[in-house]
């Protein structure tokens, strides 16, 4: 990947709806040029998906909770990790280092939909010893842009 793709991912990351001709012009490439180097990212995986960001309180979904999960010692972390896949109120599932095993980012509409999700959906997976929850009272920043910069 060249500074070029690097400028163009960027600029897609910022808003994906852009024109070939417009991310052209922005990083200095022909509507033709930047139009076969999207393909080749999308193709090589380097563009993970295109999708749109929602604005969470405005669906609905006004509860940010960071949950620490401890599992057993022979826990199947694979197997953790693929229970959780199809739980679309767990943003994001970090494997950890430290004294906790996972920790979790939650979006749900209230404590009450918090509580029946940890407890009837999280802590009966196999493994699963104890949690930690911590909910966020407000949020400072959040995205999915990645600080994209040409390597030395």
């Amino acid at each position: 990947m060249d500074p070029l793709d690097l400028k163009l991912l960027a600029a897609l990351q910022g808003d994906n709806r852009r024109s070939a001709a417009e991310l052209g012009e922005a990083v200095g490439l022909s509507v033709s040029a930047a139009s076969d180097r999207i393909r080749r990212l999308n193709a090589s995986g380097a563009i993970v998906a295109n999708r749109a960001v929602v604005d969470p309180r405005r669906a609905g979904l006004d509860l940010c909770a960071f949950v620490f999960i401890d599992l057993e010692p022979r826990a199947d972390e694979v197997a953790f990790a693929s229970a959780l896949e199809p739980m679309a109120e767990v943003q994001e599932a970090h494997h950890v280092t430290g004294p906790h095993s996972w920790l979790l980012k939650i979006r749900v509409r209230d404590t009450a939909a918090l509580q029946t999700l940890l407890t009837t959906r999280i802590k009966t997976l196999p493994g699963v010893l104890r949690s930690e929850t911590i909910v966020a009272l407000g949020t400072a920043k959040e995205t999915t842009e990645l600080a994209l910069e040409p390597l030395p």
